[in-house]
């Protein structure tokens, strides 16, 4: 059959047949006919168009899945890093290529900590790595040094075949996971650490809602509770809402550089026992979005009031290499546990994760990270590894990138010297892109940014005036999301407003990250400047 229009038969009524046949997916009778001479083909009338367009209607039905029908849960999941703002930006870029003007010639996407689309470069060593692990041919090429050449082997011979597209165990791969927890030791002072407790993971957000997914039960009052900081990771919240847990905020100190404060912990333990079980308490050092590092007697106070209340622990450590401020130091969750004492470091239950995304590594694309779990009950250990048996493995290239994140080259290693340059030069430019954001930042009227200690994002407070709030609401939108929704349409640069986060009532901030290169850093925060003063001007 020609479809629509035409029909081998020649015949009118039959075609309206073979339309209900398409319709309804099945071979049309017409099709086994032969084809008729050119003369004889006969073009559809108006009148038969509408009837085959009625039979079309009444061959389709309504649909299974519907927003009314879907799992409530996921409808619930917000995730602002890649939210409303993020798809406008990708509808600006589109009008941008077909030559639509604007009053600016690019988008910069300022939104999410993904360091090589920044223009950030892979580090040489690693990419070596997974490059012989991807095709093995190239350990015979003297074009790859011999340490890199050696962690290919290693990691090759605990494969399945000797090749990275087996599928490995579901735990890990268990060269690398000896490499994790020998990395820990050595970061942690010779804190000991056991690869039977260490989980690869596909990035450390798989990790996170693994752990979540395995602590939530019970109902109404006993319904698990997860207490996490305000503003937030955006993983946290979607996580809890798709498993329908409660979420449980207790607020950093943003008057005292993002600050944690164990009052304010008690606070919303206590208030939250009146309507939920809460039992998971989450820290995310260095901060994200808020960048603060926490100090030794901060994470003794948190221990502590998690082994006072029953808590269980998620420390999201994925930032540990990202300090820049002079007297901040990143200190493990494990290690300030295991330097309490046996009553605290036998009976804490901690999770604490990694991974190759962020750091100096920037590998977001490999989605390789860990988690150590320590304390786990031994029928739970069981369950978890169920658990994740059910999605088989991590892709088995990112763990080997997080092979590589923990064992690196060593001094007297031929790859050793290119890898420190590379390393330090990642660090330093981060660190000097931190001290400019801030400057920049607090030399505009209405803005004000706290010290970025480390991590790699901006997290602003900006005075929105009441008119701008007053149309915000007419838009029926949050005063920050109109706020970056007007930055992104005026000079495309993409930011993730700061209701996606959490904040105070009242309070309205940004995240921006600070990875561009330092020459667009500097654009970028001028452009921010100039929109943020005519904003003000507008709006006064």
């Amino acid at each position: 059959c020609k479809g629509p229009g035409v029909c081998r038969s020649g015949k009118e009524d039959m075609a309206l047949r073979c339309a209900a046949s398409l319709a309804a997916g099945r071979q049309p009778r017409c099709s086994r006919l032969p084809r008729p001479a050119r003369e004889g083909t006969v073009r559809w009338s108006s009148a038969a168009k509408a009837s085959a367009v009625k039979i079309n209607e009444k061959a389709s039905r309504e649909k299974i899945l519907t927003l009314e029908s879907m799992n409530p849960q996921v409808k619930a999941v917000e995730y602002a890093v890649r939210g409303p703002i993020v798809l406008k930006a990708g509808e600006i870029e589109k009008e941008l290529r077909k030559g639509i003007k604007k009053p600016f010639t690019e988008v910069i996407k300022a939104n999410i900590g993904d360091a090589h689309a920044m223009g950030q470069r892979p580090i040489t060593f690693l990419r070596q790595v997974v490059a012989l692990c991807t095709y093995p041919n190239l350990l015979d090429s003297p074009s790859f040094p011999e340490d890199a050449k050696k962690r290919a082997r290693r990691i090759l011979q605990g494969c399945g075949g000797n090749s990275l597209g087996s599928y490995s165990a579901s735990q890990g791969i268990n060269c690398i996971r000896e490499d994790v927890a020998s990395y820990i030791e050595r970061r942690d002072g010779g804190v000991p650490a056991d690869p039977d407790n260490i989980y690869l993971t596909t990035g450390a957000s798989d990790g996170i809602a693994t752990i979540l997914k395995i602590l939530v039960s019970g109902g109404g009052k006993s319904r698990t509770g997860v207490m996490i900081p305000i503003p937030q990771y955006p993983l946290y919240s979607a996580a809890i809402s798709e498993l329908d847990a409660i979420q449980v905020n207790y607020y950093l100190d943003e008057e005292n550089c993002w600050a944690l404060d164990v009052n304010e912990l008690r606070r919303s333990l206590n208030e939250a026992k009146a309507y939920c079980n809460p039992k998971v308490l989450c820290i995310i050092n260095p901060g994200n979005p808020t960048g603060q590092v926490q100090n030794r007697k901060c994470i003794e106070d948190v221990i502590h009031f998690a082994w006072e209340e029953k808590l269980f622990l998620l420390a999201d450590e994925v930032y540990q290499d990202n300090v820049y401020s002079e007297g901040c130091q990143f200190h493990s969750f494990k290690k300030i546990l295991y330097e309490m004492g046996p009553e605290y470091y036998n009976n804490v239950e901690l999770a604490s994760f990694h991974s190759t995304s962020k750091g100096y590594m920037g590998e977001c694309g490999y989605r390789g990270g860990y988690m150590e779990v320590i304390n786990l009950h031994p029928e739970i250990k069981g369950q978890l590894v169920k658990l994740l048996s059910v999605r088989l493995c991590p892709p088995v290239s990112g763990q080997a990138a997080m092979d590589i994140v923990v064992n690196p080259p060593i001094p007297g290693e031929e790859s050793y010297s290119q890898f420190i340059k590379e390393k330090e030069s990642v660090l330093n430019n981060l660190a000097k892109k931190a001290k400019l954001t801030e400057d920049m930042f607090n030399k505009v009227p209405g803005i004000h940014c706290n010290p970025l200690q480390g991590a790699m994002y901006a997290f602003p407070r900006i005075f929105i005036p009441s008119k701008a709030i007053e149309e915000a609401k007419a838009h029926k939108m949050a005063p920050d999301m109109f706020y970056c929704m007007k930055l992104l349409e005026e000079t495309g640069i993409c930011v993730v407003p700061g209701s996606g986060f959490g904040q105070r009532e009242g309070s309205y901030h940004f995240r921006m990250t600070i990875l561009p290169p330092v020459e667009k850093l500097k654009i970028v925060l001028e452009k921010v400047k100039d929109f943020h003063i005519k904003f003000l001007e507008k709006y006064a």
